[in-house]
This record gives C-alpha cells, sequence and structure tokens, in this order.
C-alpha cells in the first residue's frame, strides 16, 4: 500500500492540473487592448464574462486551462465597438417600415411606398430616409402624388435626418393641421395658402402623436431586429438618444430573460415624466443597461434649415433656423439637473444653438467639473465658442459620418467662410483632450468601420474627394477607435468596464478580418466583421 501512495499522488496531481480554469482563450491575435498606453498584446482569457488576463499565448497557456480556445489566426482583435449616439429603438422600427434611403427621385419615393402598401395593406403607412438634396433641383417635394395613391389612407415619410417630414392630406386631417397653424420650434410649410405636407421639427409632432402605439411583438421584434444587425457590425453598446421612460422596462425584461443581449445606454427623451422617473428611481444601472441621462433638443438639422445659425443660410438669407424650446427652457432644465448625477446631452447643429447651449451649460456647471455633460453633434461651431468645451469639460459627441454626408452641399448652407467651423472634430478633440463617437443611426448607416473611414480620410465611399474634407480637422486612427471604444464608454461614465481589453473588464470584443490600424485607406470601408462576443460569448459569426 505504501508504495502505491506516490502513484496516487502523481495521479490526484495530474488531475487536478487537468480542471479547468477558465471559459475562453483567444490566442494567435493582434489584440488591440485601447488600454491607457495603447499595448498592444497577442492573446487574453476569459473567465465568467470578464477577462482575467492579457498577454503573450505561451505565457497564458502556462498558467490557464480554458474550455474553449480561440485561434484568431493573425486576425486583429479589437474592443467592441460602442455608438455613442444612435436612435436604436427606432431603426429597429424602421426595418418594419418603407426605406427611403438613397432614392435619387420624388417620384422614386413614392413609387417605394406603393410597393410596400401592396404586402402591407392596413393602417398608417410610415417610412424614412428620404433626401431631397440628392434629387434634381435639391427641393422639398409636395404631397400631391402622395394624396393621389392614398386619399383615405395616413402616410408620413420621415426625412432622412428625422427633423422633417412630409405628410399626406389624410394624415393632416387626422392630426387637425391648417394653412397658416403656427408652432413653436417647427413650421409647417404653405405655398399659395395651401399645405404642401411638409413639417420641420416640431411640426412633425403634431401628426407622430397620432399614429398608434406599436404593441408589444412590434417593440420586441424592433429591438432584436435591431440587436442582430448591430451584432454584424462590431457593435456591443450602443447610446439610444431619447426615449420614453415607458421603454425602459421594456429592455430590461428582454435583458434579463437573455433575448436583448445588447448592452445599452439610455437618455431620457426631455418630457416631465422623465425628469419625474430620476426623481423617483434615480439613476438605473445594471450589467447591461444604464438610464442617467436626459436627452435635450437645442434646433434642427442643417439639411432641412432647421439649425439654429448665427447668421442666415446662405441659400435662403430669409431664415436663421430657429431653436425648438425657448432658452428658459433650456434654463431650467440646467438648473435642475446641475446637482444631481443626471447626466445633460442636448442636440445642438447650428452655431448660434451650440452657443446657447454652451453658455448655459456653462452657467450651471460654474467651472471644472466631471459631469460629463454632453453636446451630441457639435456640428457648426463659432471658433469663439470652442473654449466652453475645455473650460467646463463638455463633451463633444460627434458622428464622422455626418461630414461625409453633408460635404458635397453643406457649404451652400452655410457659405464659404463658415464651413471652416463645421465638423471640426480634431478642434473639438483639443479642447478636453477625448472626444466621443457615434453614428446617429438611422440617419447614417450602423457600421462603425464607416466611422472611423469618416473621421480619419474624411472621404465618401467613392474616394471623393480625392485629398478629403477639410483634413486639418481629420483625427488620427489610435484617436477614432478610441472615440469609439474607451472614450465612448467614458461618455457614459462606464470606462472602468468597458471600452478596452483589461483584466476587470466585460469581455466585449470583436474579431475583423482587416487591420485597421495599419489597412491602406481604400481598404477600411471592405473590412468586415467575423466575429462579435459580449461577455466572451459569440453573439456573432460570418457565415
Amino acid at each position: 500500500m505504501k508504495k502505491l501512495w506516490p502513484i496516487l499522488l502523481l495521479l490526484a496531481a495530474a488531475c487536478k492540473q487537468k480542471e479547468f480554469n477558465a471559459d475562453l482563450l483567444v490566442k494567435n491575435a493582434i489584440v488591440y487592448t485601447v488600454d491607457s498606453a495603447f499595448t498592444t498584446a497577442y492573446a487574453f482569457v476569459v473567465k465568467d464574462g470578464k477577462i482575467v488576463a492579457v498577454g503573450k499565448e505561451e505565457d497564458l497557456e502556462e498558467d490557464y486551462l480554458p474550455r474553449e480556445v480561440i485561434d484568431a489566426e493573425g486576425k486583429a482583435v479589437y474592443p467592441g465597438f460602442i455608438d455613442a449616439h444612435s436612435h436604436f429603438y427606432e431603426y429597429g422600427l424602421g426595418l418594419q417600415q418603407v426605406n427611403l434611403r438613397d432614392l435619387n427621385s420624388w417620384h422614386t419615393v413614392t413609387d417605394s411606398v406603393q410597393h410596400f402598401a401592396q404586402s402591407n395593406p392596413e393602417g398608417w403607412l410610415l417610412g424614412s430616409g428620404w433626401d431631397q438634396n440628392l434629387w434634381e433641383g435639391k427641393k422639398f417635394p409636395d404631397k400631391a402624388r402622395l394624396d393621389s395613391l392614398f386619399p383615405m389612407r395616413p402616410v408620413l415619410l420621415s426625412r432622412i435626418d428625422g427633423h422633417a417630414a412630409i405628410a399626406n392630406q389624410a394624415a393632416l386631417d387626422i392630426a387637425g393641421i391648417k394653412p397658416g397653424q403656427k408652432i413653436i420650434g417647427g413650421d409647417i410649410e404653405v405655398i399659395d395658402g395651401k399645405l404642401t405636407g411638409i413639417l420641420l421639427d416640431n411640426a412633425v409632432g403634431i401628426v407622430t402623436r397620432k399614429i398608434p402605439t406599436p404593441d408589444d411583438q412590434a417593440i420586441q421584434r424592433a429591438l432584436l431586429s435591431a440587436q442582430q444587425n448591430c451584432f454584424q457590425v462590431g457593435l456591443t453598446t450602443v447610446d439610444d438618444a431619447g426615449l420614453p421612460t415607458t421603454m425602459v422596462g421594456v429592455i430590461n425584461q428582454l435583458q434579463k430573460k437573455g433575448d436583448l443581449k445588447m448592452r445599452m445606454y439610455v437618455m431620457l427623451a426631455d418630457r416631465p415624466e422623465s425628469y419625474d422617473y430620476f426623481a423617483k428611481n434615480g439613476i438605473l444601472k445594471t450589467p447591461q443597461l444604464s438610464v442617467r441621462a436626459i436627452k435635450m433638443y437645442a434646433d434642427g438639422a442643417l439639411g432641412s434649415r432647421g439649425a439654429c445659425l448665427l447668421q442666415p443660410y446662405t441659400d435662403k438669407p430669409d431664415t436663421k433656423g430657429f431653436l425648438l424650446s425657448t432658452e428658459q427652457h433650456f434654463q431650467e432644465v440646467a438648473a435642475k439637473l446641475a446637482n444631481t448625477n443626471v447626466q445633460l446631452n442636448t442636440h445642438a447643429i447650428g452655431d448660434s444653438a451650440n452657443r446657447v447651449m454652451l453658455k448655459i451649460y456653462a452657467d450651471a456647471l460654474k467651472g471644472k467639473n466631471d459631469k460629463r455633460w454632453r453636446i451630441e453633434h457639435a456640428q457648426v461651431v463659432s471658433p469663439d465658442d470652442l473654449h466652453y468645451f475645455g473650460d467646463y469639460n463638455i463633451i463633444p459627441s460627434v458622428q464622422p459620418t455626418h461630414t461625409t454626408s453633408d460635404m458635397f452641399w453643406a457649404e451652400k448652407r452655410l457659405g464659404a467662410d463658415r464651413i471652416k467651423t463645421a465638423y471640426a472634430y480634431k478642434n473639438l478633440l483639443k479642447q478636453n483632450g477625448w472626444i466621443a463617437l457615434g453614428t446617429d443611426f438611422p440617419v447614417e448607416n450602423i457600421n462603425p468601420l464607416y466611422t472611423f473611414y469618416a473621421a480619419v480620410v474624411r472621404k465618401d465611399h467613392t474616394g471623393q474627394p480625392a485629398k478629403g474634407f477639410q483634413m486639418e480637422n481629420a483625427i488620427s486612427r489610435t484617436d477614432a477607435l478610441k472615440g469609439m471604444t474607451i472614450w465612448a464608454a467614458k461618455a457614459n461614465f462606464e470606462e472602468t468596464e468597458k471600452g478596452s481589453i483589461e483584466p476587470g473588464k466585460y469581455a466585449d470584443f470583436v474579431i475583423l478580418d482587416t487591420d485597421i490600424m495599419k489597412a491602406q485607406p481604400n481598404q477600411l470601408l471592405k473590412a468586415k466583421v467575423l466575429k462579435s462576443f459580449i461577455n466572451g460569448e459569440k453573439v456573432y459569426e460570418k457565415k
């Protein structure tokens, strides 16, 4: 028996060595950790949904026996991409409506609606994505053809930016809209005493409030279909900019059930019930959901001339655009939130809207702080106002693909001098040393790799303009990657739990077929996501 003890001890030791102490090892990779030193590693280990070690595979294989090993075959691995400004739920709803993006005429738009109506014969006809800047003449359409095609069925079609829409007469009648009707922060277009159907900003809401609320099945379909498309492009967290409080419970329940795996940072809409929600509940924080922000709208969009400018539009000198609420309202909200831990994020496009909001923020914040209040878009900012971002730690949250979508017509709106102060991402980055990047989808494509390309190369998908658009405000590849990972997480107060591949953080990561940090510019748009992971669980694999 004594002779058996050494053998038994050796067997016990061997069995012990075979016990799994990790769930996943990713090896043979180029790992862009996006840690504070922007370190490149070659392997990392995941356990219980979090990263536990990063380094060289030979070192990690000595210490860890994982249940699963992924050989990345030399491919590049990045932290899961974060979209700092999107409309995730709205995008999902749009997948159930008629898609009007990239259509080159109003006639093509109405043909698409007619075709959609044939297979969707009931209820309101809803669609989005039309852009008159793609059409000959670049003028807003009128509703005559919609009235002819759909005399009884209500139709509402949103412009690509969501700040303008066209409604047919049936929809206008349901909403009770009449010629000459006025609204603060919006416009109801009338030509020769007749409604054209064009509605700007707050006027759109008069109609949308009459549209029946989607049922539970439609809401769930919207969220889950949006999630799957986002996983395919490497998004693992999305900031949804402006949801009603009713959506919080729906999202939370779907996440708890395990159906909705996408992490979400929710900004509640600027409505009384949102302030009541925070007063009653405070901020909500789970591993998958954060609700701690209010989203305000200072103005509209440049494409529909609703952005509020300091001087008139160059191509329409009778207007400067407009604010969507009174300055008093903005001041009251800022004062109310200044002594709370609720973040304030405000849509501001025009240089006048940005100036108004920056001064209101400054008055409420008083000086240096870590409240991380954000200006969403910061699209046209006077050089005289840039200092507010740095002086009061206001975060610019920008969408680089707006640059490449707008650059061929924006100068017509702004003029040769003012365009130089627009889409100035490098100047904005300098103010605090960091910047958050997003897409604003469905206004733009959901793909964060397009964000990266637009931020760095500042060209469209055809490679124009040849030398890039205002390249003095392009940002580096390193800063662009940070902007859609660690800095986007920081803009959400989540930089200690995500945004980089480091021990202790969630194992959210993506594997690409292209190393975007080294590839030629013309290869960036061709890059594809091979696999996406959340908590170390594979949520997408390219077939």
